[in-house]
């Protein structure tokens, strides 16, 4: 079956954007835990018009987390072609890490999102819910699998409902579950 060209969102609100994100389902990466669950990620608009990015999830019943910085990979375009930068390791912040993010796809009422990249490595379904209606989830993969992902390689993410609080339980301070990813733990 042949693929269509990826296209980007056009013209995204930005400020609409903003706030916390549910992960549905993901491809799976090194960059988070293997059994990371109840994941998000909150986007906060900083006064120079980039974003302040905060991805959480709990693993083994820790919050572990990572910040960084979201900013237009062309500023004079309007797609929503992003660019993100984390630090890592996340407790030694030294090495910056870039990265694409690409919304593929908004709804009207910016409640349910599909972000990828160019080269298909990653995927996220996103929404504004811990939870997403089965038949919106579907469209969403059809999507992505109409522009070339191998959407067999995606994994739907535990969401705990109501959803947990930054407060709730220990936080990994030290980075282990960073550690431990490289070597595919």
């Amino acid at each position: 079956m042949a693929t269509k060209e990826m296209e980007v969102v056009k013209n995204l609100d930005i400020e609409r954007y903003m706030g916390r994100w549910y992960e549905i389902a993901s491809f799976p990466s090194f960059f988070q835990p293997k059994n990371g669950e109840n994941t998000r990620a909150t986007y906060t608009l900083n006064q120079d018009g980039t974003v302040h990015v905060l991805n959480e999830t709990w693993s083994n019943g820790k919050r572990v987390y990572i910040e960084g910085t979201a900013y237009k990979a062309d500023p004079k375009s309007d797609e929503a072609k992003l660019k993100v930068k984390f630090y890592v390791p996340p407790f030694l912040p030294i090495i910056p890490v870039i990265g694409d993010y690409w919304v593929l796809y908004i709804d009207d009422g910016y409640q349910y999102a599909l972000v990828g990249e160019p080269r298909k490595k990653y995927l996220w379904i996103l929404c504004r819910q811990t939870h997403m209606d089965e038949k919106i989830y579907n469209q969403l993969v059809e999507k992505a699998k109409e522009v070339g992902y191998d959407v067999s390689k995606l994994h739907k993410t535990p969401q705990a409902d109501p959803p947990l609080e930054s407060e709730d339980g220990p936080k990994d301070t030290k980075g282990i579950w960073w550690i431990k990813s490289i070597f595919g733990k």
